[in-house]
């Protein structure tokens, strides 16, 4: 699987009125400031593709990124979980993910982004308590792998792996900073696609 090209294509605010752009999409979903921008860029080596800030809560919207010529897309959800936005910002980004999450009729796979170095939340559990209980199939990507060493890595790729009640083998690290983690996630894409059903 080799990412050619890619490119930004739409924004959603309603997470209830889904485009069919006729392939499949695999959606990106974490806390602000996990670095899902970040793994945008990387994985599609384009490096101002999804904007990154420092400032976390950017995205506000469903973001639609088309790979290789419509091969398949990358949707940006909005980040969840950030003290500092207001409350009636924060109950717009829940429907706007459960919006697409079942409305989004090309929807094959999600990837759950959490930090490598730490549990996942309350709000990364109750995504993938929805995700379980729904039967979405979805995949972890645990970022920021560059900040453990390799012997950390392992264990906390297992730590993860037990909070969430997966394999371990479903849990991909990769570090966007030291551009480590590429391969597996590209194989674990093709898998996805492979094994996708008729899309609309």
């Amino acid at each position: 699987m080799e990412i050619k090209n890619a490119r930004f294509v739409q924004s959603l605010s309603n997470g209830g009125e889904i485009p069919s752009f006729g392939a499949p999409e695999i959606a990106i979903a974490g806390k602000s400031n996990v670095g899902k921008s970040s793994f945008i860029n990387f994985m599609t080596n384009r490096n101002k593709l999804a904007r990154t800030s420092a400032d976390p809560g950017r995205t506000r919207l469903v973001n639609f990124f088309e790979i290789n010529n419509g091969e398949f897309f990358l949707v940006d959800l909005p980040g969840y979980g950030y003290a500092k936005v207001s409350k009636e910002e924060k109950s717009k980004w829940g429907p706007m993910i459960e919006g697409y999450l079942h409305n989004g009729k090309n929807l094959v796979h999600v990837f759950v982004l959490l930090d490598i170095r730490h549990d996942p939340t309350r709000e990364d559990m109750q995504l993938i308590n929805y995700l379980f209980h729904y039967n979405f199939q979805f995949s972890v990507i645990a970022t920021k792998a560059d900040k453990l060493s390799k012997m950390q890595q392992k264990k906390a790729l297992q730590n993860i792996a037990t909070k969430v009640g997966i394999g371990v083998d479903n849990v991909y690290a990769i570090s966007s900073y030291e551009k480590t983690g590429k391969e597996a996630i590209l194989d674990r894409i093709a898998q996805i696609l492979e094994n996708a059903p008729q899309v609309l």
